[in-house]
């Protein structure tokens, strides 16, 4: 079968499997993809979807603003073909050189120096977090502090330390977001957010 047909073939079981959702439209396109990335349908129950969030986050992609990753396999796991006809750019935070030096120095870690290091390039952009809770907590730390707006924050850090905690604080704020409560998680389940948004995006 062709690629396309199987995408297709899964999401239709996808939708009679997970019955009654309760997510509108757009938002279930998102859910049935982060399900579709993983074979997990606990992504129903656990998902939080911010009222603007798909509204700000396909905007976002059309104007053509960046998107910032937490690790290289979120960054190589967003497609590259669906970004190119809005001119996307994708950063992995932790690609600059100086991370390394800024968080040996301040003795933290390279996550958190790298959300430091894209305040100045992050305004309105998109950050997509599947790793590093100590990434999600400093980027609500900004927010919060107002030295930094972004467009969408997708926020699902995967793990037993600290994970839990800052998707919590992120369901917390009143910002566009898409994260999923619990411990589950991941790289690849981050990217799967964005590409959904860009198929999205490229369907207006």
């Amino acid at each position: 079968m062709p690629p396309e047909e199987i995408e297709k073939g899964s999401f239709a079981i996808i939708d009679q499997e997970a019955g009654e959702h309760g997510f509108e439209p757009k938002a279930w396109s998102i859910v049935r993809r982060m399900i579709h990335t993983t074979g997990d349908f606990d992504f129903v129950r656990i998902t939080r979807i911010h009222q603007k969030a798909v509204e700000k986050g396909v905007e976002a992609l059309k104007q053509g603003k960046p998107i910032f990753t937490d690790t290289r396999m979120a960054k190589a796991g967003i497609s590259d073909r669906r970004l190119k006809p809005f001119g996307v750019t994708k950063t992995c935070i932790l690609e600059a050189p100086e991370v390394a030096v800024i968080a040996s120095e301040k003795g933290v870690t390279r996550s958190l120096a790298g959300i430091d290091l894209a305040l100045e390039k992050g305004q309105g952009a998109v950050f997509a977090i599947g790793n590093a809770p100590t990434a999600l907590l400093r980027l609500i730390e900004h927010i919060k502090a107002g030295r930094i707006e972004p467009a969408l924050v997708v926020g699902i850090p995967v793990g037993f330390v600290n994970a839990k905690e800052s998707k919590d604080a992120l369901a917390e704020m009143d910002i566009p977001y898409v994260t999923a409560l619990g411990r589950k998680g991941g790289s690849a389940l981050a990217a799967s957010v964005i590409n959904a948004l860009a198929v999205l995006a490229g369907e207006e």
